[in-house]
């Protein structure tokens, strides 16, 4: 079953996407994106004087981003 996109008055069937392959060949471009997004978002905190909330030994901690390196 695919996907439909409107297009005027008309559906389009858009192609299905290989998950898998996305990841295999721009893996590396998700990566620095989520890396890049995190780091965008502590920096936020810090300017604003605020803790980040970070997983440690499996349970949610606030930190403050000084603590973290930034």
């Amino acid at each position: 079953m695919g996907r439909y996109r409107a297009s005027g008055d008309r559906m389009k069937a858009e192609a299905p996407k290989d998950v898998n392959r996305i990841f295999v060949e721009d893996g590396h471009l998700i990566d620095e994106a989520l890396k890049q997004g995190v780091r965008d978002a502590v920096l936020r905190h810090k300017e604003a004087g605020l803790p980040v909330v970070i997983c440690r030994e499996g349970k949610a901690v606030r930190v403050m981003p000084k603590e973290l390196g930034f």
